[in-house]
């Protein structure tokens, strides 16, 4: 019997992979058989490997996740893996070696349910390479692919980052950093640019509150299982997130964040969007590590320049200085990386004096109603609401439920 037909050995039958990996795919899924042993067996696999773990990639792309647990379930010497892999290349062999030590104390069936039944009991879904929702630019990271994504929310927000930047920096953001980072978060929402970053403290929080409070769309990578959000201090902004957008690992719940988890978890981040700003940074720092996974990944990166006396800038003009990052001094820096382009100020493609007049009675955080603004302008609502719907849509004003704000930076 094959793996497909029987379950992998020693795990899983058929008809438990189903009851298991079901509610991994959707709250009313119902998976065939073969579907059920692929997605249990990527579920396995998030808790055998470590993120990052090359050798587990190459196991898994040559093999599949089905085959390539079974065979370490089922305890294979390396003769019959060396076998099954065709190659008796020397590297190959040694790293395979130096794999199953690391994987085979983590070969524990009892483990693989639990994995799946706290996923399904926090309403995790499992995001396979070949699923719809699954981001394509993360295949950009080779054998270091995450063997699946745990995801809290929509998972259809991971699968649309086409149109995305992250921000990243100093877990001890300064005031100076902060307003920063919430002049580059109000921007990119207002460009209909969604924000990813990593639920920290500093910048990662400053990015995400503010990319809530504007409407807009953010995802947060965590470096440790969806049990537990970290820190447990962001634990309502999280599950903020999670409400609105989607919250991200690629380790399963139980797992706990480590400082090798962080700096893997940072290559994820640096894949799935096509654009990384730093805002603030120490010489050595995770944001630092970020930044060199989407140097190395050919993505566009992007540094917010500070004060030469101060510690959380110094990574920052080390970026400019070595990686030809480019200097970010506002959000139309922002959209120009996202984007690609050279274009001039958006404001300035539609802004007349009837727009000007509107600006001018908007407030930047005092939300006002179309009647108010005609008021303090002295145009009409007709007038008004044209101006707004020009200006909405070159991100220079806002809608809120209370009324409309100006943009940060904007002017007329």
């Amino acid at each position: 019997m094959t793996a497909r037909s029987s379950g992998v050995r020693g795990i899983f039958s058929d008809s438990e992979a189903v009851d298991l990996a079901s509610p991994l795919s959707g709250p009313h899924a119902r998976l065939d058989p073969h579907r059920a042993q692929e997605v249990a067996a990527r579920a396995c696999w998030t808790s055998v490997v470590e993120p990052g773990d090359a050798f587990g990639g190459v196991v898994r792309d040559v093999l599949g996740a089905v085959e390539s647990l079974e065979l370490l379930v089922r305890g294979a010497d390396r003769a019959e893996w060396l076998q099954r892999l065709g190659s008796e290349d020397q590297q190959v062999v040694e790293g395979l070696q130096d794999a199953l030590s690391r994987w085979t104390p983590r070969v524990q069936p009892a483990a693989f349910r639990r994995v799946m039944q706290q996923g399904a009991r926090w309403q995790q879904r499992l995001i396979l390479p070949d699923d719809e929702h699954w981001p394509s630019q993360l295949d950009d990271l080779g054998m270091n692919t995450p063997a699946a994504l745990w995801v809290r929310g929509d998972p259809a927000k991971v699968g649309s980052l086409a149109s995305s930047v992250a921000l990243v920096g100093s877990r001890a953001a300064t005031a100076y950093g902060t307003e920063v980072t919430a002049e580059l978060a109000e921007r990119a929402s207002g460009a209909g640019i969604a924000v990813v970053s990593g639920g920290a403290f500093g910048i990662d929080a400053a990015a995400h509150r503010v990319v809530l409070d504007a409407g807009g769309e953010t995802v947060c990578v965590l470096a440790g299982g969806l049990d537990r959000f970290y820190p447990s201090a962001h634990q309502q902004l999280i599950e903020r997130i999670e409400d609105k957008g989607a919250v991200v690992a690629e380790v399963p719940s139980g797992v706990p964040p480590a400082r090798w988890r962080f700096l893997a978890r940072n290559r994820v981040i640096a894949a799935l969007v096509p654009a990384t700003i730093v805002v603030e940074a120490g010489r050595r720092s995770g944001a630092i590590n970020t930044a060199g996974h989407a140097a190395a990944l050919g993505r566009q990166l992007g540094a917010v320049p500070g004060p030469v006396t101060s510690g959380t800038s110094t990574g920052c003009h080390r970026l400019l200085r070595e990686y030809s990052a480019e200097v970010i001094e506002g959000g139309d820096d922002l959209v120009r990386l996202v984007h690609g382009e050279q274009a001039e100020d958006a404001v300035l493609d539609v802004v007349g004096a009837e727009e000007v007049r509107i600006l001018d009675a908007l407030s930047i955080r005092q939300a006002r109603s179309s009647s108010e603004v005609a008021q303090l302008a002295g145009l009409s609502h007709d007038q008004v609401l044209g101006g707004l719907g020009l200006l909405e849509l070159a991100g220079s004003v806002r809608s809120r439920p209370d009324g409309f704000v100006k943009t940060r930076g904007t002017s007329a």
